[in-house]
């Protein structure tokens, strides 16, 4: 996984690496699902999820609340993402495993994503996205 934890005064700030938009955003719902789980595992539930926003930035807030969002309420740990982006509509088929307290405990609870200082840019052969969490 191509992510980083950058410091941050309150909140859990990170940066990620992705060759197509498509792998950025797979990797940050992944950094995410680390974030807040910390020991995740292939899977084998699946679900399929859609995502509208009107620019880029504002498409993986919407695709990472989703993902936060699914996460909660079906006791669902996403541990992949296969994503299509189609101009500023998003479609994933995720993959996860069911949520257990002895083996997911012990990560932090994230209660958003922030639209605060959220980059998305393009440098040489990767993509980069820099967002914080709101804990």
């Amino acid at each position: 996984m191509s992510f980083e934890e950058l410091e941050h005064t309150a909140d859990i700030r990170i940066r990620v690496r992705g060759t197509t938009l498509e792998e950025l955003f797979s990797e940050a719902a992944r950094a995410l699902m680390t974030i807040v789980y910390k020991n995740i595992n292939q899977g084998n539930i699946r679900r399929h999820v859609e995502v509208d926003a009107d620019d880029t930035p504002s498409l993986i807030r919407e695709f990472l609340s989703e993902i936060l969002f699914v996460s909660e309420v079906e006791e669902m740990v996403i541990t992949g993402a296969d994503i299509h982006i189609a101009g500023n509509h998003l479609t994933a088929n995720l993959t996860g495993e069911p949520f257990s307290t002895m083996k997911h405990c012990g990560g932090r609870e994230v209660k958003g994503v922030s639209y605060s200082d959220l980059t998305i840019r393009h440098e040489g052969d990767s993509y980069i996205l820099e967002v914080i969490f709101d804990v």
